[in-house]
């Protein structure tokens, strides 16, 4: 597949601008994703800002089997592509199978692999031979540097991103190492601050994970300072009632005053 001209931009900001990965968890309904890419879009236009637009079309990872996956693959590529047609945001969601990489490649401008997958290896093929974006984030169990294996079985690292998501830190608990930023923008990919399933406590509520989602502003604030090339947050309207990741997700309406201060931040870094 040739890049588009929308996902060469993209590219080419993460290089040089903070850029924000910003949605819910998981498509809950229709209505409910178009309420939030709205509010992204208008948050974009008026801070000048790039937002990608996130969402999953089906949460296959859940800690129990009664867990709310999404509307699966094809409706839920109707929605995104609806989404994008409508807002004009750049979409990025996530695959768990090789075969979905094809099918997602033509409404997604970034495939997303899933922490938990990042070693899976004909996953990562697939998605990488579609010529779309790939954003792979770092599984709670790797060392930073050893991303650059995961690197090297895509053989297209001029479209990867890499995406900290925290470390595993005894049970149903997630650590941040902030060295981990500079040390993986050292492989040659821009990287991205998971700054929400950070504060995950994986499993944390016995049949489901939970999270801290109070210290979301402070990480994607550090991220930001050690060099992040994007901030990834899952945002919704009523967290406490979200259907996936509730706990560690931030409210919508506290995300613009949080993106202002975030460009603060980045802008200060390049004042000397």
């Amino acid at each position: 597949m040739k890049m588009s001209g929308a996902m060469n931009n993209l590219l080419q900001t993460s290089k040089k601008k903070l850029f924000f990965i910003l949605g819910p968890c998981v498509l809950e309904s229709r209505d409910t994703a178009l309420h939030i890419a709205h509010s992204l879009a208008e948050m974009a236009r008026s801070l000048g800002v790039t937002i990608i637009f996130k969402s999953s079309f089906d949460k296959a990872n859940r800690s129990s089997l009664d867990g709310f996956r999404g509307p699966g693959l094809q409706q839920g590529l109707d929605w995104l592509q609806e989404i994008k047609d409508i807002t004009g945001l750049p979409l990025i969601t996530d695959i768990h199978l090789p075969h979905q990489a094809s099918k997602v490649a033509g409404v997604a401008d970034v495939i997303q692999i899933p922490a938990l997958l990042c070693r899976q290896t004909d996953l990562i093929l697939a998605a990488a031979e579609t010529g779309v974006i790939v954003n792979i984030k770092k599984g709670q169990f790797m060392a930073p540097w050893d991303m650059a294996r995961v690197l090297d079985k895509t053989g297209c690292k001029d479209r990867i991103w890499i995406t900290e998501r925290g470390t595993t830190f005894g049970y149903n608990n997630l650590v941040v190492d902030f060295k981990a930023i500079p040390i993986m923008s050292g492989l040659g990919c821009p990287v991205v601050l998971d700054a929400t399933h950070s504060v995950q406590l994986p499993g944390g509520l016995g049949t489901c994970s939970g999270g801290q989602r109070e210290f979301v502003p402070a990480l994607a604030r550090a991220g930001v300072a050690a060099g992040a090339a994007g901030i990834f947050m899952e945002v919704h309207p009523d967290p406490d009632r979200a259907l996936c990741d509730g706990p560690n997700s931030w409210p919508l309406d506290r995300t613009f005053s949080l993106l202002q201060n975030l460009l603060r931040i980045r802008k200060a870094m390049h004042e000397e």
